[in-house]
């Protein structure tokens, strides 16, 4: 993990002294972030999360949340969270789940396909450790493997991760198979570091909505 951040740091300090950082700008995301997990937590997750704590414990033997170590912003690891769908196993860190994975419960699936699964993020948003919309955070095991294929890859870590970013918002989501589907979804997460602003995360929120409702396929 020193090595890529070594690697983050000199691939990336050029480009990171020609963003303009305005204090501004991101005073305005943070309360849009708060604003959005605080509705989010009371609309949905408050009254929610008995439902699905129960579900999840009859459903298999393990914690109702699981969390997760990935990279945050300027690569500081932090835990994600996420409600638990999967039976507990030594492979969650390195391998991805697939199209009809025995390792899914049935509930778990539910919560998967409704993106229900993600909610526990919103405390990770209101902690600070990441935002509503940005880059989606990955594994530690699978960033290492993502450096090395593509150059100045972790350069994505410039700004917070997000609950949902712009290539979630273009169908990219869920299993990465091949070396088009990390590069595509590289190059959205690029653009959207360098053109990040309060108007974007609107878009994409709202693009999101869409994608989770009508092309939901990848989501399993």
């Amino acid at each position: 993990m020193d090595m890529t951040f070594s690697k983050v740091k000199e691939c990336g300090s050029k480009q990171r002294s020609r963003l303009l950082i305005d204090s501004s700008k991101l005073l305005m995301k943070r309360l849009f972030d708060l604003t959005l997990a605080v509705f989010s937590l009371v609309l949905f997750f408050l009254w929610l999360f008995p439902l699905v704590a129960i579900a999840i414990k009859l459903s298999s033997k393990g914690p109702v949340f699981f969390k997760q170590l990935r990279h945050g912003k300027d690569n500081v690891p932090f835990y994600c969270y996420k409600f638990r769908t999967m039976i507990m196993n030594r492979n969650a860190d390195t391998q991805q789940a697939r199209r009809n994975d025995r390792r899914i419960t049935q509930i778990g699936r539910m919560l998967r396909k409704t993106s229900i699964d993600e909610l526990p993020q919103i405390i990770n948003v209101i902690r600070g450790e990441m935002s509503i919309v940005g880059p989606r955070p990955h594994t530690v095991p699978m960033n290492n493997i993502f450096s090395k294929e593509i150059g100045n890859f972790m350069f994505r870590h410039s700004v917070k991760p997000g609950i949902t970013g712009l290539a979630q918002s273009k169908g990219f989501r869920g299993e990465i198979k091949d070396f088009f589907e990390i590069h595509s979804r590289y190059k959205l997460d690029m653009f959207y570091v360098k053109k990040w602003g309060l108007y974007l995360d609107s878009k994409i929120v709202i693009r999101t909505m869409h994608t989770l409702l009508f092309k939901n396929d990848k989501a399993y």
